[in-house]
């Protein structure tokens, strides 16, 4: 057989490794063979050729393939007791190939012909993320595929979670996890707790998420994230994630890469999907999915269902969610603000209340001295993690009109809530007068007193619950005009978001009430805990309600097929237009610091946006030597230009080449420029703007200040954010070492003009003129302070004349910083039979050397690489698996390596993290069937296998602080999870 199969002189695959009581009655008894056709197969994703060479041995089948058909193909995993044709139709069932029966033997083909293969029917042969060109992939660029198993055997119950095992991916920007942490990455615009991949580190915003090839409604107060939250996982087929960019393929947003998330658009069967788990501190998780999909003569149909529920995780329940952090060696972070609180006399000194009495009776000599405030731990009343609970339907339904014409049209909705504790507006400091019944003078002078009080006693807890809709639909039609194949498609996607504000106090209410002097008007501020009438709080109550939508669109013409034959091969082309209208609403009602509600929007927020596109995408193949040297060779280039409504065109090239000068050996690099287009809250111009005169430090001046004007806002020319990348990269498959592959690929990415501003630099930019000089203009002419001077936005709180005014500082948002990221990914993986058995070995991880940052082109790059809210030097992750018959077991290992806090004084050293994951999991079959259906697998997950908790980190979060990093470290714990996967 293996003299068989290494026969590419004759450009065919043999496999005659029939069994032998059916190989003497093949052709005679075919019902006979049939009947021991059903068997349990254990087949690794792999090298087609190889899968198909075990597939052959336990099977008994004959397979017959051209070596150019199945060269540079990967099998799916087979697991499980199935039929001969449904295993091999699994097999294959992301390859773009199919399968029929010629004289007994499973011939493999192109897609085409009348197939047996009921996983990728004939007609369609697959788009690959990263090309546009049908059965081929991204020539030159790295693409990795995370298949079904794969999200199976992670343990993890959402891709949301599962995105962050990628070492490629930073948790930085909006997750769940982060929103309140920090404002990096866009993190505080995600209003609904959705959850985004950030790729390298560069911001959700600069990784394209597609959700099946198609760009989904965007999520967050700015529209700046896809969110994976809203995918139910039963309907995930497999993840494709190209670390390149790729905006010569797509527009906008693919600068870092392209996460596609590919949906079981082809499933057979019904299956049904049960999982729950827990971890400690009553968090736990119940996840209910139903997939059903059917077939009938040219069409195909899948429903994919999934309800989900999970608990809040509260900071009470993990010792690292704290503001005090002396336990761990830092320092104690806790509130002024407590119950009960802390008066602060009219002289200046402190006085603490005390706790166990209501305030009703409280006397100066119940007051407690002291030169500290009594604190108050403000993480112990939040939660980490909100409560979620969500719904989600996804149906595509296929049709063909005879041979060449067919139909589609995909839907996916979600429905997801969310409710968690967290400060959202905190509190301030309440004068209290003498008129106040509950008035307590310290010092006996009558004065008004200020008292430190934390309304979380008398109010709860503050928080947010809201809501999140999402619809997204594709449809279109497909025509075969000879070898070519030409798609006409449209989509429309909503995203709505609502959230409510939860327990706010009001800003006029609460300071009248502290000073009122009728008891049943009066707050009451000194007691221990929840002392006030409710009736009365209700009244001092405040509000918050916010809701955006996000629309979007799109229309597209494809059409791709070959160019001519050279002697390689066929060249192949791939042609487009498209066209997309986005358009973002955010409309917010507050009831918190006004006599009466006001509604209000974003100043300035564009209509619309509207963007025409028109691609290219060339496929050339140079020669090829067959297995001789030098082997084959393989071009790409591509080319975008996008027309934008409001930031103007870009155009995108991209080129790519792989090289196979030997069996098993691919050199292969990219290079290609990338844009990301503004989000829609960063083209608001100058309606936000504000002018403001201020004194800063200034050494060339006498005094050692300057007079200057500041001028804060938007600049009115934002344009896209640039990148020019380029990957190098081999994959090795050693034909001494059989079922092993290396692919290591080397990353380049210059990013440049991001948008940001130097709004944390500002007052030092005189003091730091050789560094700030693009943003100063020194001595400006009197004209132009004038009209500044004159302007509706101008403020003057320092009570400057024009002529004090020594310089303009531009403090604007605008292009201005650019980034450089290097390093290396590597992915290693091992697969071979051993006692009966199948053991499976996988190392990936990512390397960094280096991100370079800098804020104006005049200053020093400042490489950030493992520090406190950038991507760390290296992250692993790596999986040991063993299969044996109808059971398996594996272990998977994470690695987050150690990283510098150099936002704490002295600089802190965060320790690495690393925790293992342990399944266990056996396949049950059900009765014998050639459809393979009928079986029950289980496994039990056992994630952070050893619980370990985060590394201690310092983290100054908004208005609060915490131990842990939520950026690199998950504060669940370990989690106990158990699924069933019932085919039927």
């Amino acid at each position: 057989m293996t003299a068989a199969w290494e026969g590419h002189m004759h450009k065919r695959v043999f496999a005659a490794l029939l069994t032998t009581g059916c190989a003497a009655t093949a052709l005679h008894a075919p019902a006979a063979c049939a009947q021991e056709s059903v068997r349990d197969y254990a087949i690794a994703a792999q090298p087609l050729a190889a899968a198909l060479r075990q597939y052959s041995d336990v099977s008994g089948q004959e397979v017959i393939a051209d070596a150019e058909i199945v060269d540079g193909h990967r099998s799916t995993p087979v697991r499980g007791r199935l039929s001969a044709d449904a295993a091999l139709a699994r097999l294959i069932a992301e390859t773009g190939l199919s399968f029929s029966i010629v004289d007994g033997a499973r011939v493999i083909r192109p897609a085409g012909g009348q197939a047996a293969n009921l996983a990728e029917p004939a007609g369609e042969a697959i788009i690959v993320t990263g090309t546009r060109i049908r059965g081929t992939g991204p020539i030159g660029s790295p693409l990795t595929t995370i298949d079904r198993d794969a999200l199976d055997q992670s343990g993890r119950g959402t891709i949301a979670d599962f995105v962050q095992t990628i070492p490629q991916n930073f948790s930085g920007g909006p997750t769940e996890a982060n929103f309140g942490m920090s404002a990096r990455g866009n993190s505080l615009s995600n209003i609904g707790f959705g959850s985004a991949i950030n790729l390298r580190g560069l911001g959700p915003g600069a990784t394209l998420t597609l959700f099946d090839g198609v760009r989904p409604a965007l999520g967050g107060a700015s529209a700046a994230f896809a969110d994976l939250s809203l995918i139910p996982t039963a309907a995930v087929e497999r993840i494709e994630i190209l670390t390149d960019g790729a905006s010569a393929i797509y527009g906008s947003d693919a600068v870092a890469g392209v996460v596609n998330i590919r949906l079981r658009n082809r499933f057979e069967g019904a299956e049904t999907r049960l999982r729950v788990a827990t971890a400690d501190g009553d968090y736990g998780e119940v996840q209910i999915g139903q997939v059903f999909g059917t077939h009938w003569n040219g069409g195909h149909l899948v429903v994919a269902g999934e309800f989900y529920r999970r608990g809040n995780l509260p900071s009470n329940q993990r010792a690292f969610a704290t503001e005090d952090l002396r336990r761990f060696g830092g320092p104690d972070l806790r509130s002024n603000y407590n119950s009960p609180g802390t008066i602060v006399a009219a002289n200046g000194q402190r006085f603490q209340i005390p706790s166990g009495q209501d305030g009703r009776n409280l006397t100066a000599t119940d007051l407690i001295p002291s030169a500290d405030f009594n604190r108050g731990d403000g993480r112990r009343i939040t939660d980490l993690l909100p409560k979620q609970k969500s719904e989600s339907l996804y149906a595509s339904a296929e049709q063909d009109v005879g041979e060449n014409l067919g139909f589609f049209v995909r839907l996916l909705y979600a429905n997801r809530r969310f409710d968690i504790r967290r400060r959202l507006n905190g509190t301030i400091p309440l004068t209290v007068t003498s008129a106040n019944p509950y008035y307590v003078d310290p010092i006996g002078t009558g004065q008004p007193i200020t008292v430190y009080y934390d309304p979380a006693a008398d109010f709860g807890p503050e928080g947010t619950r809201g809501r999140v809709k999402a619809l997204n639909a594709s449809f279109g039609g497909r025509i075969a005009l000879g070898p070519w194949d030409v798609e006409l498609s449209g989509g429309f996607g909503e995203q709505r978001e609502h959230y409510d504000g939860v327990n706010l106090i009001h800003f006029l209410r609460l300071p009248r009430a502290a000073s009122a002097p009728d008891i049943d008007q009066a707050l009451n501020p000194f007691g221990d805990g929840a002392v006030n009438d409710p009736a009365l709080i209700d009244r001092l109550r405040g509000s918050l309600a916010v809701d955006t939508r996000f629309r979007v669109w799109s229309g597209a013409v494809r059409a791709d097929g070959p160019l001519f034959r050279l002697p390689a091969g066929e060249a192949k082309l791939a042609l487009g237009a498209e066209y997309r209208r986005d358009r973002l609403t955010y409309v917010q009602v507050s009831d918190l610091a006004s006599e009466s509600p006001r509604t209000d929007g974003i100043p300035g927020l564009p209509d619309k946006r509207i963007v025409r596109a028109v691609y290219a995408e060339l496929a050339l193949p140079v020669f090829d030597a067959g297995e001789n040297f030098p082997g084959s060779l393989t071009l790409s280039a591509a080319g975008r230009y996008e027309d934008y409504s409001d930031v103007g065109d870009t155009a995108n090239p991209k080129a790519g080449v792989r090289w196979t000068p030997l069996p098993g050996l691919a050199l292969r690099a990219s290079y290609g420029r990338s844009f990301r287009a503004p989000f829609f809250d960063e083209l608001v111009g100058t309606a936000n703007a504000r002018y403001q005169t201020l004194r800063v430090a200034d050494p060339q001046a006498p005094s050692g200040q300057s007079v200057v004007l500041a001028l804060f806002g938007f600049r009115p020319d934002l344009g896209p954010e640039k990148a020019e990348s380029w990957t190098a990269g081999v994959d090795f498959e050693p034909g001494f070492l059989p079922g092993a592959k290396l692919a290591l690929t080397y990353f380049d990415v210059d990013y440049r003009g991001r948008i940001t501003s130097g709004s944390a630099e500002f007052r030092n930019f005189l003091v730091r003129r050789d560094v700030f000089a693009p943003l100063i203009e020194e001595n400006p002419d009197s004209a132009t302070i004038a009209a500044y001077f004159a302007g509706p936005n101008f403020s003057n709180a320092i009570g400057a004349a024009p002529g004090d005014v020594r310089a303009i500082l531009d403090v604007r948002t605008r292009n201005l910083a650019s980034s450089r990221v290097r390093g290396i990914d590597f992915d290693l993986t091992y697969n071979r039979p051993v006692g009966g058995g199948t053991i499976n070995l996988s190392l990936g991880g990512s390397r960094l050397f280096e991100i370079d940052n800098r804020l104006v082109a005049t200053a020093a790059r400042n490489n950030v690489v493992g520090t406190l809210g950038n991507p760390v030097k290296l992250r692993l992750r790596g999986r040991a698996e063993f299969t044996l018959g109808a059971f398996d077991a594996g272990i998977g290992v994470h690695h987050v390596d150690g990283y510098r806090n150099l936002t704490v004084t002295p600089t802190e050293q965060v320790k690495s993290w690393t925790t293992v994951d342990l399944q266990l999991g056996t396949t049950i079959a059900g009765p014998p069937s050639d459809s393979g259906a009928g079986s029950l697998r289980l496994a039990l997950s056992v994630n952070n296998l050893f619980d370990r908790a985060p590394p201690y980190a310092q983290v100054r979060a908004i208005g609060s602080a915490i131990a842990y990093d939520a950026e690199q470290a998950s504060a669940v714990g370990r989690t106990i999870a158990l699924q069933a996967v019932i085919a039927w």
